[in-house]
């Protein structure tokens, strides 16, 4: 099992969920380039101007280890990474996990992504003009579940330990995407976790996401927010486990 993480965290994100599949899986975590413990020096502002970069780097992961019949679980972004990386190599993937996964965050036309083009922008910019007071208002909103606040806290942290250049070019890579014409083009199996009271991907992001893969289910977790495996890590993992039991 391969676990990677959404825009803003790292590899630590999984510790509540990755462990629990240790007894049946070989699991690799692993960062971002620019985020958690990668080596900044890799990233290359001229390559990663897209999500099919990120895409390509899992699959030399998945080259250099030797990682054959892979259940890829991604976290928002990360999941369109491993639905890009599915459809460059197929067969290296058994199945698909999607945590809270979007193809596209702006509204268009009959689509609904969560938000207009100006809250993107206006996202955007704030995000370029001060990371940090953007990530200290932002990740609480992001993780939501405001009786728990230290939830928000660690994912703030998270944020701010993130390389802000990075990170501003990552954001808009990640906002400014559409990945739904790649959806259909993906044929491994698919989990699609969804939360309820998503500020970032709402239900019918993930309504879409699964009508639109070819072999894909949907589960509605109780969980609330953008991060349910900080949230809810049981409740996400026995998801999983039902899933790729079946």
């Amino acid at each position: 099992m391969l676990f990677a993480h959404g825009f803003g965290c790292d590899q630590n994100m999984w510790r509540h969920v990755a462990p629990r599949f240790e007894d049946r899986f070989r699991v690799v975590l692993f960062d971002h380039v620019g985020a958690g413990g990668s080596d900044v020096r890799s990233y290359d502002p001229a390559r990663y101007t897209s999500l099919s970069a990120y895409a390509d780097d899992v699959l030399e992961i998945c080259h250099e280890l030797e990682l054959h019949d892979v259940v890829f679980v991604g976290h928002s972004v990360s999941s369109m990474i491993g639905a890009l990386a599915a459809v460059e190599e197929p067969g290296t993937f058994d199945k698909l996990v999607m945590v809270s996964p979007s193809p596209r965050y702006i509204d268009d036309d009959d689509y609904v992504g969560g938000f207009s083009e100006s809250d993107i922008t206006d996202l955007l910019d704030s995000l370029a003009s001060n990371y940090l007071g953007w990530s200290s208002a932002m990740a609480p909103a992001i993780m939501g579940n405001a009786d728990r606040p230290e939830l928000g806290q660690e994912l703030t942290e998270s944020f701010c330990r993130t390389d802000p250049d990075i990170a501003r070019q990552f954001a808009s890579v990640t906002f400014l995407s559409d990945n739904r014409a790649d959806l259909r083009r993906v044929t491994t199996p698919t989990l699609v976790l969804q939360c309820t009271n998503d500020a970032i991907a709402p239900i019918a992001v993930g309504e879409y996401v699964r009508d639109n893969l070819p072999d894909a289910q949907l589960v509605l977790l109780e969980a609330t927010g953008h991060c349910p495996n900080l949230s809810a890590p049981e409740e996400t993992a026995s998801a999983i486990a039902t899933f790729v039991r079946g």
